[in-house]
């Protein structure tokens, strides 16, 4: 399929820039491929959709304040970095992407706080915009290093919705699922914060299962794709682990006749670059740059919630992908028919 293909107007007003007030009172659309109906629903009516047995897959990354402030040695330039990836921890190695780009090169230094207590030094060019920094850190206590790095850090929310507001101290809270746990991510699993605390306890109470991977997701997903042939795009890597336990939880689920749901496209993701001939998950821990559009064959979940996604967005192409690609555009024409919520912090799709 081609880029141009999904493409559609987003009028910017509906663009969430907060979360509902109550986490499991998003408006919820509710997608069957079996009738090709559409129903109108809050999200914590997901209730109905599930049965004891069934297996929600969720994402368990814990995004990092990965966006930092500082100033560009001698000239005192405002600078801002985004942090994507750790490449050595010894060395204290990132992959970044520096804004603006254009006045940064290899051997300046940059400095981070108000009393400059964090300084690293350029040393690569990796992209247009990316660049290779290493930090200068005299302790050798990397958890000291990290806490630091968090101390200096914002969430980083969006572009799409930064440049509609500033970042706002609900936005540690917010920017992040209620069962975030492993420290990584740079992009929030963002259909999982619609899990509130009293829907995952009205959901176990009714006996459906969690199934817990980390994909930590990167901020590739949220670049313009460049390329009208989707085939020629490639995607960063992201850092992934699924455990022996969560595939257990899901291939069982399977065997015995249940519905296994992928809280999210980096849940989906994750287990589809994972799995066996049989349909099984296949237990990982390594890197996965999987591009997900139609047509795929989708081998675990059979249903998936997801929120909606910006135009040429790959995470509305693998919407498309699971759902259909008429089905799903056609979704996303009601959507705005409706004024159902767009981006990070809207409303859900549940395609069943």
């Amino acid at each position: 399929m081609k880029l141009s293909q999904f493409k559609f107007y987003l009028p910017q007003e509906l663009i969430a820039l907060h979360p509902t007030e109550q986490r499991d009172e998003a408006r919820l659309m509710v997608l069957d491929r079996k009738t090709q109906t559409i129903e109108h629903k809050l999200f914590k009516d997901i209730l109905d959709y599930f049965d004891e047995g069934d297996v929600f897959v969720i994402n368990n990354t814990k995004v990092f304040p990965s966006l930092l402030y500082g100033e560009k040695e001698k000239t005192g330039a405002k600078i801002r970095v985004s942090l994507l990836r750790e490449l050595d921890e010894e060395s204290r190695l990132w992959d970044v992407l520096v804004d603006p780009a254009r006045k940064i090169r290899i051997g300046n230094k940059l400095y981070f706080g108000e009393n400059n207590d964090l300084v690293a030094e350029v040393i690569d060019n990796t992209t247009s915009r990316g660049r290779t920094i290493r930090f200068l850190y005299d302790d050798n206590d990397h958890d000291a290093f990290r806490a630091k790095l968090c101390q200096l850090g914002s969430m980083p929310i969006p572009e799409d919705i930064q440049r509609l507001r500033d970042i706002v101290p609900e936005d540690e809270q917010d920017y992040q699922t209620i069962y975030a746990k492993n420290l990584g991510g740079v992009a929030a699993p963002s259909a999982g914060f619609h899990l509130s605390r009293e829907l995952l306890k009205r959901l176990e109470i009714k006996g459906v299962e969690f199934a817990e991977l980390t994909l930590h997701a990167g901020l590739g997903n949220f670049r313009d794709i460049d390329v009208e042939d989707l085939t020629k795009h490639k995607t960063d890597s992201e850092a992934m682990i699924i455990t022996e336990a969560c595939a257990k939880i899901i291939n069982d689920a399977k065997d015995a006749g249940h519905k296994v749901c992928a809280i999210g496209t980096t849940s989906m993701k994750a287990l589809e670059s994972s799995t066996y001939p049989n349909g099984h998950v296949k237990p990982f821990n390594g890197w996965t740059n999987k591009f997900i559009f139609p047509p795929h064959n989708f081998m675990i979940a059979h249903s998936m919630v997801t929120n909606f996604h910006q135009s040429q967005s790959p995470m509305l192409m693998m919407a498309a992908a699971f759902g259909g690609y008429e089905f799903v555009m056609h979704a996303y024409k009601v959507a705005v028919e409706e004024k159902y919520r767009f981006l990070t912090f809207g409303d859900a799709m549940l395609i069943l």
